[in-house]
């Protein structure tokens, strides 16, 4: 007798298409060969034919691994395995725009949790010639004391403290979470009539790098940003 209720009698066949099965079995297979940056891979006939798929369906499938970076093609080389920019397609989607008000909140907490943790690589891999700079950036802000709070400081400032951890991944990750910072801190300014300031100012984070240690700037950071910790506890 027939069943009232198809659904818990039949299993539900899973949404994929031909394309997103070749890209996982291209996965596993360059994953199982253990194919590195510049290695060549198959040509694209001999790829159709062991996975025995069309060569359009195997195609839309290259073309994912493309976009995502993964593989490229050479000149006298055809296809071979690149290595990913693993921040590219965040960058090209890191806009307050098109992001809605939870992920831009959780983005801006992201930048928060990092900040925290570059105490111990600066004390690392900090020069006199880093110190210097970045006391330039401070002697321009105009009010050192309490001053209020502007976007463009903090920019220069945060921004070059991501420099001198000497981490291009750390300064590219700073680099697209400056629009989310900027829209976050411009909601936060309509709310109070203007941004909070916290307590240790970024001349006195200078000194902490001066004559401090990692502890002491890290507890210095978590003070010069209480203000969007205390708002995120409400």
């Amino acid at each position: 007798m027939a069943s009232k209720n198809l659904s818990r009698d039949i299993e539900k066949i899973a949404p994929s298409t031909m394309a997103d099965v070749v890209e996982l079995r291209l996965r596993e297979y360059l994953k199982r060969k253990a194919f590195k940056p510049g290695d060549a891979l198959p040509k694209e006939l001999e790829l159709a034919e062991a996975l025995d798929v069309s060569r359009n369906v195997l195609r839309e499938a290259l073309s994912r691994l493309r976009m995502l970076g993964m593989i490229e093609s050479r000149k006298k080389r055809g296809m071979i395995l690149a290595e990913p920019d693993i921040l590219g397609g965040f960058e090209r989607v890191m806009d307050p725009l098109i992001l809605d008000v939870k992920t831009l909140q959780d983005l801006f907490e992201l930048r928060l949790v990092l900040e925290m943790g570059l105490a111990d690589i600066l004390f690392a891999r900090m020069t006199d010639k880093d110190l210097k700079e970045l006391e330039q950036i401070v002697n321009k802000e105009v009010n050192k004391v309490q001053k209020p709070f502007k976007v463009k400081h903090e920019i220069a400032f945060h921004g070059k403290l991501y420099q001198m951890t000497g981490n291009d991944t750390f300064r590219r990750f700073q680099n697209m979470l400056l629009p989310v910072f900027e829209y976050v801190v411009s909601e936060e300014a309509k709310i109070n009539g203007q941004a909070k300031v916290g307590k240790v100012t970024h001349r006195d984070l200078l000194d902490l790098l001066k004559k401090g240690n990692p502890d002491d700037f890290r507890q210095g950071m978590k003070e010069h940003l209480s203000p969007h910790f205390e708002r995120i506890r409400k």
